[in-house]
């Protein structure tokens, strides 16, 4: 049987926009698919229809989630310094987490026991880190990082922006701090720690 017109994208990028709000705010015992119905205006028919089961609508959030980070990922364009390019994405990193917020603690948190992300939402999450290790294998190529396993380097710039943007978001910074001046500096030191040139590496 055909999906109801009713049962649209619009609806489902709705569904899943309270899912992640409900989930960040109230925590996994809020988010009941009756409640997420009642919150989006619809039935939970609706809910039925465009995800199945309660697993369903979380792996549906974790993929959200990973979808349009990998976009804001993919849209950093390469450039011939493999240094702006690691800031650009970093920056690009803090971007979709201030623009989704709701989404950050399902994809990058356990905030609901128990839930394993399926085959290809694993593999989309995976994908993501693609554009960041393309960048540091071209500065390793390029001569301008040290010549290190990339995967060291890439975790490590993952770590710095994981890590800010997880205090910023929980409100842990200092107040009074220009948190984007203070991120984008953070990010171009620890690019150029990576540096090949003049430091003996």
């Amino acid at each position: 049987m055909a999906r109801p017109r009713t049962h649209d994208e619009a609806l489902r990028l709705r569904l899943l926009d309270r899912a992640g709000e409900l989930l960040s705010t109230e925590g996994p015992k809020a988010l009941s698919l009756r409640r997420l119905a009642s919150d989006a205006g619809t039935s939970t028919t609706a809910v039925y229809s465009l995800f199945g089961s309660k697993p369903d609508l979380v792996n549906a959030l974790y993929t959200e989630g990973f979808q349009r980070f990998e976009s804001r990922m993919k849209s950093v364009g390469r450039g011939a310094d493999p240094i702006a390019d690691l800031v650009g994405l970093g920056l690009a990193y803090r971007e979709s987490a201030l623009a989704d917020p709701h989404l950050y603690s399902i994809m990058f948190t356990k905030a609901v026991p128990g839930f394993e992300a399926s085959p290809e939402a694993t593999e989309l999450a995976r994908r993501t880190l693609d554009p960041l290790l393309a960048t540091v294998r071209a500065g390793i190529e390029s001569g301008t990082f040290s010549d290190v396993d990339p995967a060291v380097i890439a975790i490590s710039a993952w770590g710095i922006v994981h890590g800010l943007v997880s205090l910023e978001l929980n409100g842990n910074l200092p107040p009074g701090l220009d948190v984007g001046a203070a991120y984008e500096r953070a990010l171009r030191a620890h690019a150029e720690g990576w540096s090949a040139v003049d430091r003996g590496r």
